[in-house]
């Protein structure tokens, strides 16, 4: 009989709504091997490592992947690519659609909200808020916006928090209830790209190479792209 394990994964909110779909495939291929995941930003992630937290596979931006490659935590030779995700900005079903076609369009949709919801430890609310600053309504915006540390801006549609939302379009898909007004437009476009690795001193390497497999399958590649992730060759 095989025995059980838990393999231990951090990893970013952007693939969750994946993995979770993914889950049921994994554990009839792998019932032996449960998965324990962290979820969070990968600015997380990062000072969790560097606290001292240790798991067997992690799963970031790719920028994030190559300094853990760099300071010894990850072996490059276990490195795989993963899923590119762009930001968006999503709405109420039915609530009207601001025009977001081009960077002035953008604009005026954003300091035209009532409140703009996004967050402040993720990758998407880092980069949405230097955006602000170089649109020039950082003040304007962010005084009426309602951000939250970390998780999924969408929710903020759902409770009446604001009436924008801002992440990156497969976080804003995990939250059931809203509608995708689009990508950032040309200018203001942002695409993350995420990588996952096996560390160093895993205790399970060999299964924590499975999943990095699994996650590179063609069951996973279709599960992916309908979750609003682009695949990464």
């Amino acid at each position: 009989m095989t025995e059980k394990t838990t393999l231990r994964v951090f990893s970013v909110l952007a693939i969750r709504a994946a993995v979770d779909r993914l889950l049921p495939l994994w554990q009839q291929r792998y019932p032996h091997i449960t998965l324990d995941i962290t979820w969070g930003p990968t600015v997380v992630i990062e000072k969790n490592i560097a606290a001292g937290q240790r798991v067997d596979a992690v799963i970031v931006t790719v920028e994030a992947l190559d300094r853990l490659i760099a300071a010894g935590e990850v072996p490059a030779a276990s490195r795989i690519e993963l899923v590119d995700s762009q930001i968006g900005l999503a709405a109420l079903p039915g609530a009207p659609k601001p025009d977001i076609s081009s960077v002035a369009a953008l604009k005026a949709a954003l300091l035209n909200a009532r409140s703009v919801g996004y967050s402040l430890a993720g990758a998407s609310g880092i980069y949405f808020r230097q955006l602000l600053e170089n649109l020039g309504i950082a003040d304007e915006v962010n005084r009426r916006a309602t951000t939250i540390p970390e998780g999924f801006t969408a929710r903020l549609l759902v409770e009446g928090k604001a009436d924008i939302a801002v992440q990156q379009i497969s976080e804003l898909l995990t939250v059931e209830g809203i509608a995708i007004i689009g990508p950032l437009p040309p200018g203001a476009e942002k695409t993350l790209s995420f990588s996952a690795g096996v560390f160093s001193d895993a205790e399970r390497p060999e299964d924590a190479a499975r999943l990095l497999a699994f996650l590179r399958s063609a069951e996973a590649r279709g599960i992916f792209e309908a979750s609003g992730l682009s695949w990464r060759e």
